[in-house]
Protein backbone atom coordinates (compact mmCIF):
# COMPACT_ATOMS: atom_id res chain seq x y z
CA UNK A 1 0.00 0.00 0.00
CA UNK A 2 1.10 3.40 -0.93
CA UNK A 3 1.29 6.80 1.64
CA UNK A 4 -1.39 8.32 0.15
CA UNK A 5 -4.94 7.40 1.77
CA UNK A 6 -7.03 4.13 0.12
CA UNK A 7 -9.41 5.40 -2.11
CA UNK A 8 -13.00 2.44 -1.58
CA UNK A 9 -15.89 2.92 -3.62
CA UNK A 10 -18.63 1.20 -2.24
CA UNK A 11 -21.56 -0.68 -4.84
CA UNK A 12 -24.27 -0.96 -2.24
CA UNK A 13 -27.68 0.20 -2.75
CA UNK A 14 -28.82 0.02 0.67
CA UNK A 15 -28.44 2.87 2.55
CA UNK A 16 -28.66 1.22 6.21
CA UNK A 17 -25.26 -0.71 4.64
CA UNK A 18 -23.99 2.32 3.44
CA UNK A 19 -24.08 4.08 6.32
CA UNK A 20 -22.56 0.94 8.33
CA UNK A 21 -19.52 0.71 6.10
CA UNK A 22 -18.99 4.77 6.43
CA UNK A 23 -19.04 4.25 10.10
CA UNK A 24 -16.28 1.30 10.28
CA UNK A 25 -14.09 3.45 7.84
CA UNK A 26 -14.43 6.60 9.64
CA UNK A 27 -13.74 5.02 13.07
CA UNK A 28 -11.39 2.06 11.83
CA UNK A 29 -8.16 1.17 14.08
CA UNK A 30 -6.28 0.52 11.46
CA UNK A 31 -5.16 4.07 10.35
CA UNK A 32 -4.72 3.00 6.76
CA UNK A 33 -7.98 2.74 6.53
CA UNK A 34 -9.42 5.11 8.70
CA UNK A 35 -8.32 7.48 6.62
CA UNK A 36 -9.55 5.98 3.70
CA UNK A 37 -11.30 8.60 0.78
CA UNK A 38 -14.72 6.59 0.69
CA UNK A 39 -16.77 6.99 -2.59
CA UNK A 40 -20.50 5.36 -2.65
CA UNK A 41 -22.76 4.11 -5.84
CA UNK A 42 -26.13 2.67 -5.44
CA UNK A 43 -26.01 0.09 -8.45
CA UNK A 44 -24.08 -0.21 -11.43
CA UNK A 45 -24.82 3.10 -13.55
CA UNK A 46 -23.47 4.58 -11.01
CA UNK A 47 -20.12 2.24 -10.10
CA UNK A 48 -19.20 2.18 -14.29
CA UNK A 49 -19.59 6.54 -13.85
CA UNK A 50 -17.52 6.68 -10.80
CA UNK A 51 -15.00 3.81 -12.22
CA UNK A 52 -14.36 5.81 -15.48
CA UNK A 53 -13.32 8.91 -14.02
CA UNK A 54 -11.37 7.51 -10.94
CA UNK A 55 -8.84 5.27 -9.76
CA UNK A 56 -9.84 3.19 -6.66
CA UNK A 57 -7.81 0.97 -3.99
CA UNK A 58 -10.70 -1.59 -3.58
CA UNK A 59 -14.43 -2.33 -4.98
CA UNK A 60 -16.79 -3.30 -1.77
CA UNK A 61 -19.23 -4.41 -4.07
CA UNK A 62 -22.43 -5.87 -3.48
CA UNK A 63 -23.80 -8.98 -5.52
CA UNK A 64 -27.67 -7.82 -6.16
CA UNK A 65 -27.82 -4.79 -6.98
CA UNK A 66 -31.33 -3.37 -8.88
CA UNK A 67 -29.44 -3.00 -12.25
CA UNK A 68 -27.85 -6.40 -12.30
CA UNK A 69 -25.39 -8.50 -10.19
CA UNK A 70 -22.26 -6.65 -9.12
CA UNK A 71 -19.90 -9.34 -10.59
CA UNK A 72 -21.00 -8.17 -14.24
CA UNK A 73 -18.34 -5.04 -13.18
CA UNK A 74 -15.66 -7.78 -13.26
CA UNK A 75 -15.91 -7.92 -17.13
CA UNK A 76 -15.34 -4.23 -17.24
CA UNK A 77 -11.56 -5.11 -16.18
CA UNK A 78 -11.25 -8.27 -18.37
CA UNK A 79 -8.35 -7.64 -20.74
CA UNK A 80 -7.72 -3.63 -20.27
CA UNK A 81 -4.34 -3.55 -19.93
CA UNK A 82 -4.82 0.65 -19.33
CA UNK A 83 -6.54 0.11 -16.52
CA UNK A 84 -5.26 -0.68 -13.01
CA UNK A 85 -8.02 -2.84 -11.51
CA UNK A 86 -8.80 -2.39 -8.03
CA UNK A 87 -8.94 -5.38 -5.60
CA UNK A 88 -12.71 -6.75 -5.63
CA UNK A 89 -14.40 -8.12 -2.63
CA UNK A 90 -17.71 -8.87 -3.25
CA UNK A 91 -20.53 -8.68 -0.26
CA UNK A 92 -23.48 -10.89 0.18
CA UNK A 93 -26.30 -12.08 2.45
CA UNK A 94 -25.70 -15.17 0.88
CA UNK A 95 -22.90 -17.29 0.21
CA UNK A 96 -23.55 -21.20 -0.87
CA UNK A 97 -20.67 -22.99 -1.99
CA UNK A 98 -21.35 -22.45 -5.92
CA UNK A 99 -22.40 -18.48 -5.08
CA UNK A 100 -18.44 -18.08 -3.87
CA UNK A 101 -17.06 -20.22 -6.77
CA UNK A 102 -19.18 -17.73 -8.70
CA UNK A 103 -17.96 -14.83 -7.35
CA UNK A 104 -14.18 -16.13 -7.27
CA UNK A 105 -14.48 -17.17 -10.95
CA UNK A 106 -15.65 -13.80 -11.89
CA UNK A 107 -12.28 -12.32 -10.82
CA UNK A 108 -12.88 -11.17 -6.85
CA UNK A 109 -10.32 -10.76 -4.69
CA UNK A 110 -12.25 -12.33 -1.82
CA UNK A 111 -15.62 -12.55 -0.47
CA UNK A 112 -17.28 -11.06 2.47
CA UNK A 113 -21.04 -12.61 3.83
CA UNK A 114 -23.48 -10.05 5.43
CA UNK A 115 -23.85 -9.51 8.69
CA UNK A 116 -20.17 -8.75 9.19
CA UNK A 117 -17.99 -7.07 12.07
CA UNK A 118 -16.26 -4.02 11.69
CA UNK A 119 -12.63 -5.95 12.04
CA UNK A 120 -13.49 -8.45 9.30
CA UNK A 121 -14.13 -5.99 6.80
CA UNK A 122 -10.95 -3.97 7.97
CA UNK A 123 -8.84 -7.40 7.81
CA UNK A 124 -10.77 -8.29 4.60
CA UNK A 125 -9.92 -4.84 2.64
CA UNK A 126 -6.09 -5.13 3.90
CA UNK A 127 -5.76 -8.45 2.84
CA UNK A 128 -6.88 -7.92 -0.49
CA UNK A 129 -5.31 -4.53 -1.46
CA UNK A 130 -2.19 -5.92 -0.10
CA UNK A 131 -2.35 -8.93 -1.78
CA UNK A 132 -3.16 -7.12 -5.14
CA UNK A 133 -0.18 -4.78 -4.83
CA UNK A 134 2.47 -7.30 -4.03
CA UNK A 135 1.09 -10.20 -6.10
Amino acid sequence: MTDSPLRILLVEDNELNRALVRAIVTRAADPAVRGAQLLEAHNLTQARAVLAIEEVDAVLLDVQLPDGSGLSLLDDFAGRADVRRPAIIAVTGGVMPEQRAAAFAAGCDAILQKPFVAAELVRVLNDSITSRSTG
